[in-house]
Parts: C-alpha cells; sequence; structure tokens
C-alpha cells in the first residue's frame, strides 16, 4: 500500500491497513513425520469498502532461483478488525478443512489463535493452530504453529514477504 489510504477505505479497517496489497517472499516449513522443506508464498489482502480484508496466500515449491515451479498450499478467507482491538478471521483451504481465529490488533502485531476448525471426512487431521504476523522494518513476517496427526501445538511453517 502507498503511504495515501484509499478513499472507500472503511474507518474499522485502520488497524490491518498497512497489510492491503501484495506481498510475495519465500518462508520454511516443518512437522514431526513430514520433511522441511522451503517454498515461495504471495499473499494478497484486498477491500471493497466494507469492514474486512479478503486475504488469500498462495504457496508454492520453488526451483533454485526461488521461482514457482508448482502449487503446494491455498488459503483464502475475510480478516475483520473488532471494535475492542480484536480480530476475527475465517479462513477455507482446499485440502477440505475451514477455521475460525479470533485474536488481537496490537499496533503492527497481530496474533491469532483457532477458535474451531471444521474437516471433511477426507481432510487429514488438524485440531488448532496459533498465528503471528508483524509488520517489521516494512516486510510482513508470519509464523503458523499448528496441533496435528496427535502432536501438540508447535512450529510449522514461517515467511518474510515484501510489498510488491
Amino acid at each position: 500500500m502507498s503511504d495515501e489510504l484509499p478513499a472507500d477505505l472503511h474507518p474499522g479497517l485502520m488497524p490491518i491497513a498497512w497489510m492491503i496489497g501484495r506481498w510475495e517472499g519465500s518462508g520454511k516449513a516443518t512437522y514431526p513425520g513430514t520433511e522441511d522443506y522451503d517454498f515461495g508464498q504471495q499473499i494478497d489482502f484486498a477491500h471493497n469498502g466494507g469492514n474486512y480484508l479478503h486475504y488469500l496466500s498462495q504457496i508454492f515449491e520453488v526451483d533454485d532461483q526461488g521461482l514457482a515451479i508448482r502449487p503446494l498450499d491455498m488459503e483464502t478467507g475475510f480478516w475483520r478488525p473488532q471494535d475492542d482491538g480484536g480480530l476475527e478471521v475465517v479462513m477455507c483451504h482446499p485440502a477440505g478443512y475451514a477455521e475460525v481465529w479470533y485474536g488481537s490488533i496490537i499496533g503492527p502485531k497481530i496474533e491469532l489463535v483457532t477458535d474451531a476448525v471444521v474437516r471433511t471426512a477426507s481432510a487429514e487431521e488438524y485440531a488448532a493452530g496459533q498465528r503471528l504476523y508483524g509488520n517489521v522494518a516494512g516486510d510482513l513476517l508470519w509464523t503458523f504453529d499448528k496441533a496435528a496427526h496427535g502432536h501438540s501445538l508447535q512450529t510449522h511453517m514461517w515467511g518474510r514477504l515484501r510489498r510488491v
């Protein structure tokens, strides 16, 4: 987002207005029972004048030069800031699950925890998550801890993205 806010930006979005736009970068993933891997990522936060942001994250396998080879994962949803500094987020994944997240906005830092995870019969087991997003020196840094496959909540993914 440029230094100028969009004219039709809902006033309720001011605490998360810094997120609006496209972010690209890379990250890493690890979890018990799986091989660690590096990935490329693109996140888009968009608004349409309503009191929410539309969120779309795409994760890719990348080659040695960091160019996307094939899609690995995707999630989409809506980020809804609350008057009390809280944040409600709903996300949906093509792997067959959806999440409701609650959290807080503290300046350039956002903390989220799952309230509910629902999944289809064919989706992998996944019980809970915790996320942290932050604006650090103009970059979007994030982490995702998860509890799945009988494991307690632990580090799963993290990334650093730059605005493009």
